[in-house]
């Protein structure tokens, strides 16, 4: 089963929340977080390079510096301020009509070492060891992970009654996306979260956030042997995550987009294609309007769109496993059969001739990117499921690159977990 504890969360008072909040670190290049970040932003935080002219390398030492300098003048000021004692949080996302619920926690190191927090992609070590350095200069994890969980009753019971109060923060963002945050603060409640964790939910999931867990841990275990007197009760023994539960979260499609057809014409590619899928013509330019777009209907159908037309590709049975996890996966699919054995696309991860694009952006752009003449062909998937991405992290499976997208982001700032 897995370890939780509450914690006494530095985070932002009431009046200051939207203007210290901010989008995580990763989700804006420099640029953009300079023109995003006013002067209390978590941005001048997790983002320092924003604050040389011109903006500086954000792996140099000055920017580290910084960073450091930065967190420790956003307590001093009062922009953020550490709760007066351990608690649990719940954090609402609203996107269009649906809302998921999430416990703001702190999770063990050990769990994620001993496989009880399951990943489904691989990591990087050279982005762990950024990673790290973030989490080792401040001593916090400045920005949480995003888990899932199984259902638990009781659990969903206790979130239900703790948002029936008055929530501690709410807003919306520029994205149109809604936050609102509740702080547990009754003893018993707390109690009772801690123990079900610990006798009823048997994992967590990695949902976005591989780099940051396997950065946490390892600084966990850094700090770890570097202490003379552990008693393993320390506060780096554990780091900060949103748990949501499995029924709450929707994983958006994640797109292609490819450069070329590896020397085909469309008319030879579309004819290469019929070999493994049904091919057809869904919608092409009318009256000087682009095509419509054509979304895929379900597993194994797939959306083309090649010299302005839209296809649909639907799998030909007996091309695909079906008892395979990984071999069912419709990422899988269009890799071994597409871009693969016809575009000659080996390595998803180092090819430049294949780009990626969350669904959240809508198939217009994946048009976009083709019209341009920036790409020759875009493929759009059907969204892997949550219990696909469960059934794939029990059997121990990595799922391959570029495969989940899930939406909202977390907003970074309301809650950061010191580990001292």
């Amino acid at each position: 089963m897995v370890r939780v504890k509450p914690f006494a969360a530095i985070r932002p008072p009431k009046n200051l929340v939207t203007e210290v909040a901010a989008p995580p670190y990763d989700v804006l290049n420099s640029e953009e977080a300079l023109a995003m970040a006013g002067e209390k932003s978590l941005l001048h935080i997790t983002k320092p390079e924003i604050d040389f002219t011109p903006i500086a390398d954000e792996h140099s030492q000055p920017v580290y510096d910084k960073a450091v300098e930065n967190f420790r003048l956003w307590k001093e000021r009062g922009w953020l301020v550490r709760d007066p004692k351990p608690r649990y949080y719940v954090y609402a996302q609203t996107m269009g009509k649906r809302t998921q619920y999430g416990l703001v926690l702190c999770a063990h190191t050990d769990d994620y070492a001993e496989g009880i927090i399951k990943k489904h992609e691989l990591t990087r070590k050279d982005k762990e060891d950024d990673r790290m350095v973030h989490v080792r200069i401040q001593n916090a994890n400045i920005e949480p992970v995003f888990f899932a969980y199984k259902d638990n009753a009781e659990i969903n019971a206790i979130v239900a009654k703790t948002v029936a109060g008055t929530p501690e923060y709410k807003f919306t963002d520029e994205n149109k996306f809604g936050h609102t945050f509740w702080v547990i603060d009754d003893d018993a409640t707390i109690a009772r979260i801690t123990e079900i964790f610990t006798s009823d939910v048997d994992a967590f999931y990695v949902a976005d956030g591989h780099h940051r867990t396997a950065a946490a841990a390892r600084v966990g275990a850094e700090k770890r042997a570097q202490n003379p007197n552990h008693t393993g009760k320390e506060e780096y023994n554990y780091f900060m995550a949103v748990c949501f539960p499995q029924s709450h979260l929707a994983i958006i499609d994640y797109n292609r987009v490819v450069k070329d057809l590896n020397g085909m014409t469309p008319e030879q590619f579309l004819q290469a294609l019929e070999e493994d899928f049904e091919v057809k013509m869904e919608t092409k330019p009318r009256c000087g309007r682009p095509a419509k777009p054509y979304a895929p209907t379900g597993l194994h159908n797939f959306s083309m769109y090649l010299e302005d037309k839209w296809y649909s590709l639907q799998a030909r049975p007996g091309r695909f496993n079906d008892n395979d996890p990984i071999g069912v996966l419709d990422v899988t699919i269009l890799s071994n059969l597409v871009l693969d054995k016809l575009l000659g696309i080996k390595d998803l991860r180092t090819d430049k001739r294949i780009d990626f694009v969350g669904g959240i952006r809508g198939l217009g752009e994946l048009a976009r990117r083709v019209d341009s003449g920036e790409m020759k062909v875009a493929f759009a998937l059907y969204p892997v499921s949550m219990q696909q991405l469960i059934n794939i992290a029990d059997t121990g499976n990595i799922m391959p690159p570029k495969t989940t997208w899930f939406e909202p982001k977390l907003r970074s700032g309301l809650a950061i977990h010191s580990l001292d």
